[in-house]
This record gives structure tokens, C-alpha cells and sequence, in this order.
């Protein structure tokens, strides 16, 4: 087995056991467990709509000044989970736009760290009106 192996079943099941409680935690505007999802850096990124975190804090104070309110996510139109080896992870998720005629694209770059777990290093949310350039 290859330190670059892709999409060893375990790893995805890991990814996508931390990804789900996030998604929940966002809907649930949980902001400890948003906070524990990602690593905390002034390195990591989450770049949305209204949001332009750079570093931990940022990202932070966002999560924290954000309203509660229901998720912008209608329903998943496709979630994929790519691992690489047993430390490396995207998870790339379009959805349906609640109430819009949107597409919403999320994608996360994921990192598992010796002492830390899996944590985001990057995320970034986007929607588009579907219409196809080329």
C-alpha cells in the first residue's frame, strides 16, 4: 500500500464522518464544534459569499458575528470525498440553493495532523447560476 494511495475506504469513512458533524454544526450555527473543524492557523482560509477569512481568528470572528438561521443548502446534488494516503482529503459538495436558482459549490482541503486529527486548512463556498461557459 502506497502512502499515496487513493480513497482507502477507512479514511473516506473518517473524512466524511468529520465533514457530516460539520454540516451539521453549521446548520446549528455550533461554533465550537465549527472552531474545532478547522485548523487553527493563520494559514487556513474560508473564502464565501460574505466572508473573507484568512486565519484561524478571522474565520472565528465570522462564525461567531454569523446569525442563526436555516442552512442555505436545499439539497446535495453531489458530494465528493477524494483521500489521499491516510492525511490528505478534499471534499468537494454542490447543492441546490434554498428558495434561488443557484447552484452552490463547497470544497475543504482536509489535513490529518499527528496530535490535532483532521482539520480544514482551506474551504471555500461558491454558487453559480448552472449556466455553462464552455
Amino acid at each position: 500500500m502506497s502512502e499515496f494511495e487513493p480513497n482507502i475506504p477507512e479514511v473516506i469513512a473518517e473524512v466524511r464522518e468529520k465533514f457530516e458533524a460539520y454540516e451539521t454544526a453549521l446548520a446549528e450555527k455550533d461554533v465550537d464544534v465549527l472552531d474545532n473543524t478547522f485548523w487553527n492557523s493563520p494559514f487556513t482560509v474560508r473564502l464565501a459569499m460574505s466572508e473573507h477569512g484568512y486565519g484561524f481568528d478571522a474565520i472565528h470572528d465570522h462564525r461567531v458575528a454569523r446569525p442563526p438561521g436555516p442552512s442555505i443548502k436545499e439539497k446535495r446534488i453531489r458530494l465528493e470525498i477524494l483521500t489521499i494516503g491516510h492525511t490528505v482529503a478534499t471534499v468537494n459538495l454542490e447543492f441546490k440553493v434554498l428558495g434561488q436558482d443557484l447552484i452552490g459549490r463547497q470544497s475543504q482541503s482536509w489535513v490529518k495532523f499527528p496530535e490535532l486529527g483532521w482539520k480544514v486548512i482551506s474551504a471555500h463556498v461558491s454558487t453559480t447560476d448552472g449556466t455553462k461557459l464552455w
